[in-house]
């Protein structure tokens, strides 16, 4: 009987899983045991053929050349890591394997590194599937005791592949259409220039905003305050001065009375668990985090740490099976910093689970973010990782704690026939607000506490004044309310049928914004200013020139609803793969059809004005033809119109403290290399050193490798 191959997404997944199945044997990319061998890839290993590996006239760039569409997509071994692939092929199909096991990450990307790799190794063994939440070595054990067929997931792979060609199809003909017909070069990409769009939308709404000045008139009633209002309208806002001041001479030192005081019983179920992108909020709302940093913090303490569930998940709910699991938790959490909090959950002979805890209806492919099945080791974290952490323990404490309970009071004070509103509020049960009840800084009006009044009281106005205001505009988007944007594309819809279809899609998936959002500052198109990201005069404009399809959330979240229907085998990929390349082909042909005289000055000045100062720079590494040229936000190549892709961008490094210099650019060009340079890593903030390199068939991108911690 031969071995079972076992295939992780990752080294560090890999070894974890082969501690556990005890393969303790180490071979050149892999580890073997007396019945497993598990092997890893290296994240992709697999990619899409690039255009000119169709046919080399893609290698210049050519309006008559496009649409790219190719009969077929083609993959092929990534040539960086086709060492390890190499080394899984031959696993693959060694006669001593009687099957695999694909261990990759539990998701629609997992799926399509796995399946890529099975396609390009041309292996026709049987495959099956381990699909784990969680990596402690007991969650591991279980998933081997419940491996499923791997055909249950071919719809999961049909859509990952559908998303993977789409984004291919769409980026390359549309990048190349626009970067041709206004010779600057353009990153366009199916959910990234939505998003973008939604950015420079709010931009145009804050540029274009009058602010008007208004005034308030504030009545004190020795005890209490109260605001005038037009009870008619519900306006407190007075946009005339004059009447202001009438207002307040009307009433000074004048009696009134309490002419309505109402009671309003409200309460506030717990928030529900966390999913990536309601994480990726409070990161970045509590911390400044970026979604990218939060992603990052979360996968090191699910991979290394182990101390909590799959982060990559788009469900804010449990499964039924779990409730045992749950108890076992909040046990192992009773520890003395948490044990004041848990020790009224623990204590319950039932557990408080409720609908908006435990739903299978609303569990996808992984449930909810929770710390996981073991005793915690704060003392092993860095001081992001607690706090990431500490959010997500606070919040699987918070929804076994019964509602917020308040009242709110209302009081309409009537002076010389004009009204006053007075609003306080008296909390009736704290409830699970105790855990959330500092982290709000501003207090507003109604959390006042209020004096005991009674109707038709009489009270006397001991001062008034007026308060000088002015109307706000938009405020910009900062990671959070982006994130929350881009989950709900649905709302930037005016169709109402359609804005319900896209309330369960969005523009990315949770796993993808933060990329996404990187990327738009990574190309020049975003800038990042504390938590604010605003868009450059570069992003501006090419929002101006694509058409309404291609920067429309609509769009993108109808596709992304069909990407869901296909996983669910509720649509034919085939279908939507016939719409993109109907797609594409439109926008290339709007492209041809575009007479918008838009320039983009400073991106084509700055290539003019560097050129010969970029020319010492080197040869380009990517295409050796043209030189290595500088703007003021990349390196790029000379022969970019020819279809050199070769772009470095400056803050490539920025989350490890590094800028990307001239002097820099030009050791790596000599060397191939750039020893010891000193970094701190984003998600620990801990102090490494690293060799610099190029990525191979990374058109510019660089790489860190050979990290090693500095003590």
């Amino acid at each position: 009987m031969g071995k079972i191959l076992v295939i992780a997404e990752k080294p560090s997944v890999g070894r974890d899983i082969a501690r556990v199945l005890s393969c303790k044997e180490k071979s050149d990319g892999c580890i073997i045991g007396e019945k497993y061998i598990v092997t890893w890839a290296i994240g992709h290993l697999v990619g899409l053929l690039k255009p000119e590996e169709y046919d080399d006239k893609y290698k210049r760039w050519s309006l008559e050349d496009l649409p790219i569409i190719p009969s077929q997509m083609k993959i092929k071994p990534i040539n960086k890591t086709k060492k390890q692939f190499n080394i899984i092929k031959k696993l693959m199909n060694s006669k001593d394997i009687d099957y695999i096991i694909s261990a990759t990450d539990s998701g629609r990307e997992g799926e399509l590194i796995f399946r890529y790799i099975y396609e390009a190794a041309a292996c026709k063994k049987p495959f099956k599937r381990l699909w784990i939440s969680s990596m402690t070595d007991e969650a591991i054990k279980k998933g081997f005791e419940s491996i499923r067929p791997g055909e249950e997931y071919n719809n999961l792979y049909y859509s990952a592949k559908c998303r993977s060609e789409a984004d291919w199809l769409v980026g390359m003909n549309a990048s190349r259409a626009y970067t041709i017909r206004y010779n600057v070069l353009l990153s366009i990409g199916r959910v990234q220039t939505p998003t973008l769009s939604i950015l420079v939308q709010r931009q145009k709404e804050i540029d274009n905003f009058i602010p008007k000045d208004y005034w308030e008139v504030r009545a004190n009633f020795g005890d209490f305050y109260g605001t005038w209002i037009d009870l008619e309208n519900n306006e407190t806002k007075i946009f005339d001065e004059e009447k202001a001041d009438n207002l307040v001479k009307l009433i000074e030192g004048k009696k009134g009375r309490i002419k309505e005081i109402s009671e309003e019983e409200k309460n506030q179920a717990p928030p529900l668990l966390y999913d990536l992108t309601e994480l990726q909020r409070d990161g970045n709302k509590n911390f400044g985090f970026s979604a990218s940093k939060t992603l990052s913090i979360a996968q090191s303490l699910y991979e290394q740490k182990k101390m909590i569930t799959y982060p990559r998940t788009d469900s804010r709910y449990l499964s039924s099976d779990m409730i045992p699991t749950i108890k076992s938790t909040l046990k192992k959490m009773n520890i003395p910093i948490y044990s004041k909090f848990i020790k009224s959950i623990i204590e319950k002979d039932k557990l408080p689970i409720t609908k908006r805890i435990v739903d299978d209806s609303k569990v996808t492919d992984h449930h909810a973010i929770i710390p996981t099945d073991t005793v915690p080791k704060l003392e092993k974290l860095s001081e992001d990782e607690k706090k990431i952490y500490g959010l997500i323990v606070k919040r699987f404490f918070a929804v076994f704690y019964p509602r917020y309970e308040y009242t709110i009071t209302k009081i309409i004070t009537e002076v010389e026939k004009e009204n006053f509103i007075t609003k306080g509020k008296t909390i009736r049960q704290l409830g699970w607000m105790i855990f959330y009840k500092n982290d709000s800084i501003k207090k507003k009006d109604e959390d006042l506490e209020l004096p005991l009044v009674k109707k038709d009281a009489e009270v006397i106005v001991k001062a008034a004044e007026k308060e000088k205001k002015q109307t706000s505009p938009p405020k910009p988007y900062t990671e959070a309310t982006l994130l929350s944007a881009m989950e709900n594309a649905g709302r930037f819809v005016e169709d109402e049928e359609l804005k319900e279809q896209l309330k369960e899609s969005g523009l990315g998936t949770p796993a993808t914004r933060a990329s996404i959002i990187e990327r738009l500052i990574e190309v020049g198109y975003v800038k990042r200013k504390g938590k604010v990201l605003n868009p450059t005069e570069k992003g501006i404009k090419l929002i101006e020139i694509v058409p309404e399809q291609l920067k429309s959330p609509e769009t993108t979240g109808k596709w992304e609803k069909d990407l869901t229907s296909i996983a669910k085998n509720k649509m034919d990929p085939n279908r939507f793969m016939v719409n993109i390349k109907d797609y594409v082909k439109y926008i290339v042909d709007e492209s041809k059809k575009s007479n918008l005289k838009v320039s983009f000055p400073n991106e084509s000045q700055e290539k003019n004005n560097n050129s010969k100062t970029a020319k010492g720079l080197g040869k380009c590494p990517l295409c050796t033809k043209g030189s290595i040229m500088e703007n003021s936000k990349a390196f790029y190549c000379s022969s970019w119109r020819e279809g050199c892709k070769f772009t470095l961008w400056k803050n490539s490094l920025e989350r490890y403290g590094h800028k990307i210099t001239r002097d820099m650019i030009k050791k790596l060009l000599k060397d191939n290399i750039i020893k010891g340079l000193e970094i701190i890593r984003p998600q620990t903030g801990e102090k490494y050193k690293a060799d610099l390199c190029f990525k191979e068939k990374g058109e510019g991108m660089v790489e860190l490798v050979n990290q090693e911690r500095i003590n």
